[in-house]
């Protein structure tokens, strides 16, 4: 049976729950700060579709008539459309609902996969796992190679890296991307918006980005700590 989803480009935060995933546990990493995080590519994605725009030091809004048609990103386009919002206002109000439908849409694409089992012989329990397609495998490629090569990144993937070290789970991929000074430089330089003059995008919608990607930070290392 095919969906609508199959049919459409992945959004970001349907990549960046992608990566977060890890496939030796079948758990997604970063989940007390998750929400923070998943609502930070929500809004990336519309900076980077020029949905919105700076209304401020760190407020946003949206660009009239841009309205996106996903159901991913649409609430929170809705959510600015009154007025412009601070962003860390508007992570905490349209984050909590995300990881659901976005889990959603990635069991829909086949990137993961639900597997039954049973506990004990007994109890019977869903777990996730990798899909068979090689998705993850090729964004996490597409990511080590900004991050340890220092390749030029596209402005999507310098956004999604950004936003994957941002979210504080980066130790987490040393096996494929080795937790190391010239990488943890690399990702503060993505996190500030300096992407190389190869990155295809504008300098404003690189310093909205910046702005997003460093109001994820304080959202989840100041936050959850006071």
């Amino acid at each position: 049976m095919t969906t609508d989803s199959e049919f459409t480009p992945p959004t970001l935060p349907e990549d960046l729950l992608l990566l977060l995933f890890q496939p030796s546990s079948g758990t997604i990493a970063g989940e007390n700060t998750l929400f923070y995080v998943l609502a930070g590519a929500v809004l990336a994605d519309l900076t980077l579709g020029q949905r919105v725009e700076m209304a401020g030091r760190s407020r946003v809004r949206v660009v009239e008539g841009a309205a996106p048609s996903d159901d991913l990103l649409r609430p929170a386009w809705d959510y600015l459309s009154g007025k412009p919002r601070g962003v860390q206002t508007l992570l905490a109000a349209v984050g909590p609902a995300l990881r659901q439908p976005v889990l959603e849409r990635l069991v829909q694409r086949g990137d993961i996969e639900r597997e039954d089992r049973k506990v004990l012989g007994l109890f019977r329990t869903t777990a996730l796992r990798e899909g068979r397609n090689g998705r993850r495998a090729r964004l996490l490629e597409e990511v080590r190679q900004v991050l340890v090569e220092g390749a030029e990144p596209p402005a999507r993937v310098a956004a999604l890296a950004a936003l994957l070290s941002a979210s504080g789970t980066l130790p987490q991929f040393h096996r494929e991307i080795p937790w190391k000074s010239p990488v943890i430089k690399r990702a503060k330089e993505l996190e500030q918006g300096n992407w190389g003059a190869g990155a295809a995008a504008e300098a404003v919608t690189r310093t909205v980005t910046a702005t997003v990607v460093n109001s994820v930070v304080v959202a989840t290392t100041v936050i959850p700590r006071s």
